[in-house]
């Protein structure tokens, strides 16, 4: 006997239409998440390189300020100065400078211990610890 479909619960007519739903909103959601990451990966690339340009950059400013305090440092550059302020600054004159002696190197064993240490040795014990 052919049963009625419209004595069947109003849950079993609709079981087949919510999992439709589900399916929809699962594939939706994935669709959805897969586009947001795309664009973030997007975004993440254009990050990278506008960092990558602007590092280029700073090491490009770098070496040419690099230059410029090599350049300011010169001997040739520092009388310049000195001249152009009025400072009154010459070169030292001989009898102005005091030269130090350097002092002789200590000498030094074979195995690196130097020989002019003399350490006192331990006095012999019979116990062993």
């Amino acid at each position: 006997m052919a049963k009625n479909r419209k004595n069947q619960a109003a849950e079993i007519r609709f079981g087949p239409v919510l999992k439709v739903v589900l399916l929809c909103a699962l594939i939706g959601g994935s669709a959805i998440g897969f586009v947001w990451q795309k664009s973030q990966i997007a975004s993440l690339g254009r990050q990278i390189r506008e960092r990558e340009t602007k590092l280029k950059q700073m090491r490009d400013d770098n070496k040419i300020l690099a230059d410029q305090v090599a350049f300011l440092k010169s001997p040739i550059m520092i009388d310049r100065r000195v001249r152009d302020l009025n400072l009154g600054l010459a070169p030292a004159q001989p009898m102005q400078v005091v030269r130090l002696a350097e002092p002789k190197p200590m000498p030094v064993a074979d195995n690196g211990v130097d020989v002019s240490r003399q350490y006192a040795q331990r006095p012999a014990t019979g116990a062993v610890q």
